[in-house]
Formats: structure tokens, sequence, C-alpha cells
């Protein structure tokens, strides 16, 4: 009998520890998506803007994106540096 209380103690306790990381990632990217969203409200091409975007931010340690909808990128070095597979500025 203690066997399966200790059992089911292990598996409630693994649940809320995956809930809490998982609320972590999502915290993360809803900040991302925040400022996307400002970043790209002006973009042509909005979809592709956002796509981009989010990956850069996500990317970058500290999460950050530029202000404003162009250009500020000395703002956030990682997200100014990252590159496509051209070499060219992967972040809008």
């Amino acid at each position: 009998m203690k066997m399966k209380l200790a059992v089911v103690q292990f598996f409630v306790i693994s649940l809320l520890l995956s809930y809490s990381f998982f609320m972590l990632s999502n915290a993360d990217s809803s900040s991302c998506n925040g400022k996307c969203n400002v970043r790209c409200s002006k973009a042509g091409r909005q979809d592709r803007c956002l796509k981009y975007c989010n990956i850069c931010c996500e990317n970058c340690e500290d999460h950050c994106v530029p202000s404003g909808t162009y250009g500020n990128k000395d703002e956030c070095p990682c997200y100014r540096d990252t590159k496509n597979s051209k070499g060219q500025p992967k972040c809008p």
C-alpha cells in the first residue's frame, strides 16, 4: 500500500513540475509575441515578419526585440547579429 502511495505522489509531483516548466516557457514566448507584434505592426509581409521576429527573439537569451517598427537594432546585439544561411540579417 505504501508503494502505491509513493508512486502516486511521484506522479503528481512530476505533473506539477512539468506544468511549471510549460508555463515558464509560454511566458517567454508570449513576451516575444507582444514585442514582435509591435515590431511588425507596419510590415508589408506581417506573417513573415512575425515568424522571423519570434524565431530571433526566442533564440536570444534575453528575449530582446528592438523598439519601434524599424531600425534600433543596436539595442539588441543578439537580434542584430543573427544571420541567415546567406549571411544576411535574419531578424526584421
